[in-house]
């Protein structure tokens, strides 16, 4: 058998730095921790290329005495514990002693560092675990570490390292975390020779808040507050009517260190369970305290994950937070008009009918969103007929067919456009009277016209259920079509079909949307992607965008959250292919654009409608695989009354 032995010291310290140093990130977390613990109230954070070539941390902490210098680089030495019995109590971010000899084992590390004691401070450096350096240094009283040349001595380590950018907004996030979690603390972030954060640590979470994610996403906030059987939670939840499609914005920290806790997730949405829409999910900064003796942080290399001695208090401290805040907020949301008029201005298009007159209320001067509206787009799949006459509404000129038949008392529906023959004249068109409108019972039992198509069986509308399914007679066939999983997918084969599909609107003022870091990157790193998909966006700066211009079948109020699904999707989907990608943009935004069920759809619109999905028997899906219609036989319904 394979004799045992016992691994050199370099290669043991190789193996444990692979447990807690697992890119730059985790370097400077493990640094910026060990300041905190120090006492520091000003902390700087710099790196270069990512954190790859350089990553430096000046505090204003304790320092270190010369004494103790080495002894700081070796596994398990630590000053935050001293016995077994002190795991059960522990009071700082760090306790295990692995950072600092972690990092020194795959990296070039150098430390100056002063105690108040000391007149003269030390300069000690360490490279691969091995000592270099140890000698007198004039330092202010504090510590800083500079690691260089992360992974230098571990070429297999630095090949799954990703690009300079995405590793630098990794160690953001990080930066933007420990910030928030210690208002108290300053914190400065330098990167590539520029300042990208800096907080106050006047002690205030809001202040942190406003200098991590900017003004926008702070105006959306509601302060939080309650204590419940020891278990304290303070901070701030967003408001109902500033929900995001993802939980991306959810943080939560534990004692002052960031945590992932499926008990705080859950507790959240189920406090907002009746106050935001199914699918939407909140957003949260929120600190939970409890007694140190009923946690155990000692359960993930990274302590993140932690375990409660009283998961139920835990939930029912945040739930109830959550609870009383919402409760008590007396905001006004924003009134927003639904069905979006682009929604239905799509549906209308693609049925070949101008979108019917909707009553609106307005509580507040509103902006006119039909100065998004293209002319050609209420014909997009509407046969072109050689007569046509503009029709002006609201200073827009749409182009209609040009016999308009109006019944009093009723609602208005756009006849069929008749084919003259070449020999009339212009004067015989105009002279040409309308015939009197078919009764409606005529009207619903008319066969439609082919649109081109020798192939659309006959058909009867039968109406409209729960203004969500179209209920269709087929032959001896009744068909239930979903309108809006069927209108989903047409709006895809559209923006599939190539530029003319993909048309876009400039939008009256810029919209600014704030990313977590890891997001914002995915998405400038896609810019171009974004662009062939029709959304034009800039870098706003501070992990915001701004977004100038979005594809026209999109409505603009639609565009915040779009973004940020569109964020989240590009920073966990690295490895897709580019089409997949384009793909997955197509179906986000054919969702949002397509008419939602519950929206209103006239008797004109649901026959055309009807009409067009028959005449393209490829549409039997929606793009998320659901399908578009069902359909129940003459023989079925029959044998279910016991006809037959």
């Amino acid at each position: 058998m394979p004799k045992i032995i016992r691994l050199p010291k370099s290669v043991a310290d190789l193996i444990a730095a692979g447990e807690v140093v697992e890119r730059p990130s985790s370097v400077v977390k493990e640094l910026l921790e060990n300041s905190i613990d120090a006492g520091a109230k000003k902390i700087t954070v710099e790196i270069r290329r990512g954190g790859i070539q350089m990553i430096r941390v000046t505090d204003d902490g304790c320092g270190i005495a010369r004494e103790d210098v080495r002894n700081a680089f070796v596994s398990h030495a630590t000053s935050k514990i001293g016995g077994a019995d002190d795991l059960n109590r522990i009071l700082t971010l760090g306790f295990r002693g692995e950072a600092l000899a972690s990092a020194a084992a795959v990296a070039r590390v150098e430390v100056m560092t002063r105690t108040a004691d000391e007149t003269v401070g030390t300069r000690y450096c360490i490279e691969g675990g091995e000592e270099t350096l140890l000698d007198d240094a004039g330092c202010p009283v504090g510590t800083t570490l500079i690691v260089r040349d992360l992974f230098y001595n571990t070429p297999a380590r630095m090949k799954f390292l990703k690009k300079d950018v995405v590793e630098a907004n990794s160690v953001a996030g990080v930066v933007d975390r420990i910030a928030l979690s210690h208002p108290e603390v300053s914190i400065r972030f330098i990167r590539e020779d520029k300042q990208a954060l800096l907080t106050p640590g006047d002690g205030k979470l809001e202040s942190a808040i406003y200098a991590v994610f900017g003004r926008e996403f702070l105006a959306d906030l509601l302060p939080t507050s309650y204590t419940y059987e020891g278990v304290s939670v303070e901070g701030f939840i967003s408001k109902p009517s500033a929900s995001r499609p993802n939980r991306s914005m959810q943080f939560f920290f534990l004692n002052g260190r960031f945590i992932k806790t499926g008990t705080g997730s859950a507790a959240l949405s189920e406090a907002y369970k009746h106050a935001i829409m199914s699918g939407k999910h909140p957003a949260c900064v929120l600190n939970i305290t409890v007694p140190n003796q009923l946690v155990d942080v000692n359960v993930h290399p990274a302590k993140i994950e932690v375990r409660f001695a009283n998961e139920k208090a835990i939930f029912s401290a945040v739930y109830y937070a959550v609870k009383n805040t919402l409760e008590g907020d007396h905001s006004k949301a924003q009134l927003h008009l639904k069905p979006s008029k682009t929604a239905l201005r799509n549906f209308a298009s693609l049925a070949g009918a101008e979108p019917p007159k909707q009553m609106e209320i307005h509580s507040a001067p509103q902006k006119r969103e039909d100065f998004f509206l293209r002319t050609s787009d209420a014909s997009v799949l509407y046969d072109s007929e050689p007569n046509k006459k503009e029709y002006r509404s609201d200073s827009i000129t749409l182009n209609m067919p040009e016999t308009v038949r109006r019944q009093p008392d009723e609602r208005t529906f756009l006849a069929e456009p008749s084919r003259p023959r070449p020999a009339e004249t212009d004067k015989a068109v105009s002279d040409a009277k309308p015939e009197p409108a078919p009764k409606k019972e005529e009207t619903d039992r008319a066969e439609p016209e082919q649109s081109g198509t020798d192939e659309i069986p006959a058909f009867r509308v039968i109406g409209e259920a729960f203004r969500t399914y179209i209920i269709v007679e087929v032959e001896d066939k009744i068909w239930i079509i979903d309108k809006h999983a069927a209108h989903e997918r047409m709006l895809y084969e559209q923006l599939r079909s190539g530029p003319d599909g993909k048309a876009t609107q400039m939008l009256l003022a810029p919209i600014p949307v704030t990313l977590r870091k890891e997001e914002y990157d995915a998405v400038l790193r896609h810019v171009q992607l974004l662009a062939d998909a029709g959304f034009l966006v800039e870098d706003f700066g501070t992990g915001t965008i701004s977004v100038t211009a979005c594809p026209i079948l999109l409505d603009a109020s639609d565009v915040p959250a779009s973004i940020q699904e569109l964020a989240a999707y590009l920073c966990r989907s690295s490895q897709q292919i580019l089409t997949e990608k384009m793909d997955w943009i197509y179906h986000n935004t054919a969702c949002r654009a397509a008419i939602k069920g519950g929206d209103f759809t006239s008797e004109y619109e649901l026959r055309k409608f009807t009409e067009k999905l028959l005449s393209m028997p490829q549409i039997r899906t929606c793009p998320h695989g659901r399908p578009v219609m069902i359909e129940m036989t003459r023989r079925e319904m029959e044998k279910s009354f016991g006809r037959v």
